[in-house]
């Protein structure tokens, strides 16, 4: 059986924010932005993984209403999971995610695990990690 990771959802409170963010300071791909029902189906995805994309999510798409509230105030308090980022120089893209004015979570560090990474929060609250190589 082979199975691969197509989508994956990330809740945001602006999707066009979000778009700004995920595109504009990360760099990566807008790959659909269409009415959905009453919502907007929006994805971004690395340049070099097209069959990887990331949902902008309304926190409202596909949920019962009893929810929605629970997942806004969760999201608020940044209290959902995030994304993790391959990249090949943690230290760079820290420097250019904290100018964008991105919350830090943390600076870039050597793990014990064998990656040097940093967290952020991006414009909704989600947790961000970038984790590359450590540098000799």
């Amino acid at each position: 059986m082979n199975i691969k990771l197509t989508h994956t959802f990330l809740p945001v409170h602006d999707q066009e924010e979000a778009l700004v963010f995920y595109r504009d300071v990360l760099g990566l791909e807008k790959r659909n932005d269409m009415p959905f029902d009453a919502f907007r189906w929006l994805t971004v995805g690395p340049a070099d993984q097209p069959e990887v994309e990331i949902v902008l999510e309304d926190p409202a798409m596909g949920r019962p209403a009893q929810d929605v509230e629970v997942v806004k105030e969760l999201l608020a308090k940044g209290s959902l999971f995030g994304l993790i980022f391959y990249v090949d120089d943690c230290d760079a893209v820290f420097e250019k995610v904290r100018a964008s004015g991105a919350e830090v979570m943390q600076e870039p560090i050597d793990q014990p695990y064998g990656v040097r990474d940093c967290g952020f929060r991006d414009p909704s609250g989600n947790a961000l990690r970038f984790s590359g190589p450590i540098k000799g």
